[in-house]
C-alpha cells in the first residue's frame, strides 16, 4: 500500500526524526557505558558512599535512557518505513510516555532547584573528602573535570591551603592566584541561575515529541484509510428497470353523437432510426 498527501509528509518526518533520535540514544548509551566501565571512573561505582551520588545516578540514567531511545526508534523506523500500523501505535504510546516524562522532569527540576543544587554540592563534598583520604587517581580525574568545567577550586578556593590545588584550573588574573571561587557554592549558584534554562530544554523537548506523536497518528490513520476496501454498487436482476410501454387505448370524444376517433399505434418499423 502507499500513502500520499499528509501521510507521506509525516512518513518522511518520522524517518528523519528517528535517525536523529537513534544517534542521540546511541551517544547516550556509549557515554554512559564509558563512564561506567572506564578505568578512570570505574572505581566510583565500587565505593559504597557514592552508590546514591548524583554521578552514579546520572550515569545509570544515561544508560537506561539510551536503551529506551533505541527501543522507541526501532518501533518508529519499522512502522514508518514499512507502513505498519501496529508498530506505529506502539511507537506513539512510548513517545507519549517519553514526552510526559520530559515535561515532568523539567518542571520538577525547576521547582526543586534549591534541593537539586544542594544535593550536587553534597556530592562534590563527599567526592572531595574521599580523594583527601584515599588519593584515588580516578577521583582526581573527576575533580579536575568539575574544576575546569565550572572554573572553581576545592572547598575553600584559597591556593595556599587548598589540598586539591593540582586539580584546579589556571587562574585568570592576579586575584585568582590567591583565591578562586569554591566549588560547592559555585555549583549551587550555577544550577539556581540556569534552572529556567534547564526547564525550557526539557519542556521544549517534550513539545517536539508531541509534534512527532501527531505525525505518527496521522500516518497511522492514513495507512488505515489506504487499507480499507473500496465500495462498489452491484446491479442484480432484481434491480427495477423502466416500466413497460402501455399500448395506446381507444380515446372517446366528449360528444356522444360523434363517431369515436381511434389512434393506431405505430409499429417499430414505422419509427425512423436516430442518426448518429
Amino acid at each position: 500500500m502507499a500513502v500520499d498527501g499528509c501521510g507521506l509528509v509525516c512518513k518522511y518526518i518520522l524517518i528523519i526524526f528517528n535517525i536523529i533520535f537513534a544517534l542521540l540514544g546511541f551517544a547516550f548509551l556509549c557515554l554512559g557505558l564509558w563512564f561506567r566501565f572506564s578505568g578512570n571512573t570505574r572505581a566510583l561505582f565500587s565505593i559504597g558512599e557514592l552508590n546514591s551520588s548524583a554521578f552514579v545516578i546520572g550515569v545509570t540514567v544515561l544508560i537506561v535512557l539510551g536503551v529506551i531511545m533505541l527501543i522507541v526508534v526501532s518501533f518508529g523506523d519499522y512502522g514508518a518505513c514499512n507502513e505498519k500500523k501496529c508498530a506505529l501505535q506502539v511507537f506513539s504510546v512510548l513517545l507519549f510516555l517519553l514526552a510526559v516524562a520530559e515535561v515532568a522532569v523539567g518542571v520538577l527540576a525547576y521547582s526543586k532547584r534549591d534541593m537539586v543544587g544542594l544535593k550536587l554540592g553534597e556530592f562534590y563534598t563527599s567526592l572531595y573528602t574521599l580523594y583527601v583520604h584515599t588519593g584515588d587517581p580516578a577521583i582526581a580525574v573527576t575533580l579536575a573535570f568539575i574544576h575546569n568545567s565550572l572554573h572553581c577550586c576545592g572547598m575553600t578556593g584559597v591556593s595556599l591551603v587548598e589540598i586539591v590545588q593540582q586539580t584546579c584550573p589556571k587562574p585568570d588574573g592576579f586575584l585568582e592566584r590567591i583565591v578562586m571561587p569554591n566549588c560547592p557554592t559555585t555549583i549551587a549558584n550555577i544550577f539556581d541561575s540556569k534552572a529556567s534554562l534547564v526547564m525550557g530544554v526539557f519542556v521544549g523537548t517534550g513539545a517536539l515529541l508531541i509534534v512527532v506523536l501527531i505525525c505518527s497518528v496521522v500516518l497511522s490513520a492514513n495507512i488505515r484509510q489506504a487499507a480499507s476496501p473500496a465500495q462498489y454498487i452491484i446491479l442484480t436482476q432484481n434491480t427495477p428497470g423502466p416500466a413497460p410501454l402501455q399500448p395506446f387505448q381507444q380515446i372517446s370524444c366528449s360528444h356522444p353523437d360523434d363517431d369515436p376517433v381511434v389512434f393506431t399505434p405505430l409499429s417499430m418499423v414505422n419509427i425512423p432510426a436516430a442518426r448518429a
